[in-house]
């Protein structure tokens, strides 16, 4: 098994990672949402109702 960060083979101390710096990098992209799982929008997710949608500001 390779590393998922750096590609170098896995240490068993840190599987899947080779080191603690690259599960510190995992961990740091997880914190800052990097990863992500793409969710395809509903109909009801699309339409916003009346009362959320936002208005425009008043001209004065």
């Amino acid at each position: 098994m390779s590393c998922p960060i750096c590609r170098k083979s896995a240490v068993p101390e840190y599987r899947p990672f080779c080191s603690r710096r690259c599960a510190d990098v995992d961990l740091a992209r997880w914190l800052r949402a990097d990863y992500a799982i793409p969710v395809p929008l509903t109909d009801a997710e699309d339409d916003t109702p009346d009362g959320d949608a936002q208005q425009p500001p008043e001209s004065r």
